[in-house]
């Protein structure tokens, strides 16, 4: 029987409160004990990723603890519950379904009168065939020549993470031979990024991918408007060059705008979205449906491994329970995410998204407020950028910053050159490991200036290469740690009710129904 109960009424909430203090980083990684930590304190992802937390503030003691917190909170069962199709979105009454666009965890859900996983198999293979239709060119623009490019319209989860699993694999598709189309996003209802993307590519060799899962998102539609514009003023049919991805009972379904139309469901929320259509049709497009389901297999074997109850063996639920020992315990409000890897340059806006459009919430999931702060401020740049950036408050300033490194052994495209006796990926490699002792054990100087308090808490995931299968481990990983958080917070994680209220106000703008502050700002704006 599944319990749905605050995090501050568990026995292990006050457990953990007597344990706040009891570990200090400067002294544990110190010396050889550091080394020793280095090699216990790491539990294996799949597909050779690594998760090591000796770097962060536990030990035995506050680890048991945090495996006394899942099974008293029921993590298991109740991720268990979710891919059986059980409503765990309780705000909105729906399943919860990301998981099962990738592989079949647990018995068959059925909604909406079919089998659910049958339904994405169906719409990925649509979206593969599709694909393969354009590269051999049985799909071309009307002179019967070949789309080169292809771009995204979408915004929040239709932009934001398959814009970084696009960058992410840009140059291993390249160096591996399966880079079929460019890429391009178009997001922001600034009508410069539109114009700035039309203005960098050949729209008629261009094809249009309209992400939409109602079908009415003003500022994806706003931009889709803005598309097919420009396609005809260049000549062109925007039917020719335009398919969507939308719901099936979305106006945009049966469409004659669109050569072809992929659907997704109400049961997967934008920002779990990559691994569905949202992700799957840019992606075929511009790699192949090959990489697409490699990033899949990725995903699945990290869905998997995530159904073990024993936290010590299960990255992404260990990883939640010390992100909330954290910020509940040790009341560090925010968490920097920051990989060493150009490719995942834009991961962690994807993950601050991901993060705190789940579990940015006040109330739990009976609507009553909760009496403990819950998702934390997520923010972060790859490195080494962010060393000359932002590191500096990191390591010295007044407020600790939990840090989750991500880290390879290997560049994707295996170009290097050899510099003052090391190649620039032995450089890359030499920062994170330095960064991390760095803010753990800190410096004393005898010029306050000069010195570092130390005790800043960090992990690390460590794979061999970013590759498809790696990447979507990686992704996996991050949506069932949010996942985890929140059902310790006993908060709904797959809502977002708080993007709601702008979106009504700005329609007020625009139709000029406003007064007072609201007018005021609208004047000021010229609207």
């Amino acid at each position: 029987m599944i319990e749905w109960k605050n995090f501050d009424t568990t026995a292990a909430y006050a457990k953990l409160n007597g344990l706040k203090d009891k570990v200090v980083l400067k002294e544990v990684m110190a010396g050889e004990n550091g080394a020793e930590r280095v090699a216990k304190y790491q539990v294996p992802m799949s597909n050779g990723l690594t998760y090591n937390f000796a770097a962060k503030e536990v030990d035995d003691e506050v680890l048991d603890a945090l495996c006394g917190l899942a099974k008293e909170a029921q993590l298991a069962e109740k991720y268990e519950a979710l891919y059986n199709g059980e409503v765990v979105n309780t705000g909105e009454k729906r399943l919860v379904l990301h998981q099962l666009t990738r592989g079949q965890l647990g018995r068959d859900v059925f909604a909406d009168g079919v089998n659910k996983r049958d339904f994405y198999v169906g719409e990925q293979k649509k979206a593969a065939d599709f694909a393969e239709r354009v590269h051999n060119g049985e799909i071309t623009n009307a002179a019967g020549e070949k789309f080169t490019t292809v771009v995204q319209i979408g915004i929040g989860g239709s932009d934001l993470g398959p814009r970084a699993m696009y960058i992410a694999l840009d140059n291993w598709a390249r160096k591996n031979g399966c880079s079929y189309m460019e890429a391009r996003f178009i997001s922001n209802v600034d009508p410069d990024d539109a114009a700035s993307v039309l203005n960098g590519i050949d729209v008629a060799h261009s094809l249009f991918v309209l992400v939409s899962k109602s079908g009415t998102t003003l500022e994806t539609l706003t931009n889709e408007s803005f598309v097919k514009d420009a396609l005809k003023k260049a000549g062109l049919d925007p039917s020719r060059h335009m398919v969507a991805v939308t719901s099936e009972t979305s106006p945009l379904a049966a469409s004659k705008d669109y050569l072809a139309a992929f659907f997704m469901d109400d049961y997967i929320g934008g920002r779990y979205s990559s691994s569905s259509c949202v992700g799957g049709v840019v992606l075929s497009l511009a790699f192949g449906p090959e990489v697409f389901a490699r990033f899949l297999k990725g995903a699945a074997d990290e869905d998997v491994l995530a159904k073990n109850p024993d936290p010590m063996q299960n990255s992404a639920m260990l990883d939640a329970l010390i992100g909330v020992f954290e910020r509940n315990i040790k009341d560090y409000p925010v968490t920097a995410v920051l990989p060493y890897s150009q490719a995942l340059s834009r991961f962690p806006a994807h993950l601050q998204q991901l993060d705190m459009e789940s579990n940015g919430k006040s109330v739990n999931r009976f609507g009553e407020p909760v009496p403990y702060v819950t998702g934390p401020i997520i923010f972060g740049e790859p490195g080494t950028n962010g060393q000359h950036s932002f590191y500096q408050l990191l390591h010295q300033g007044k407020t600790i910053v939990p840090l989750q490194f991500v880290g390879f052994k290997n560049s994707q495209l295996h170009q290097d050159v050899l510099i003052q006796n090391t190649t620039s990926q032995q450089k890359l490699g030499a920062n994170v490991a330095a960064q991390i002792m760095a803010f753990a054990c800190g410096k004393d100087d005898e010029n306050p200036n000069k010195t570092f308090a130390g005790g800043r808490p960090s992990s690390i995931i460590i794979g061999e290469e970013l590759t498809p299968e790696s990447l979507g481990a990686l992704l996996a990983h991050f949506e069932n740690k949010v996942m985890f958080q929140g059902f310790v917070w006993n908060i709904n994680s797959f809502d977002q009710e708080g993007v709601q209220l702008g979106k009504v106000l700005a329609q007020r703008v625009l139709a000029h129904n406003t007064d007072g502050a609201l007018k005021a700002y609208s004047d000021l704006l010229n609207i």
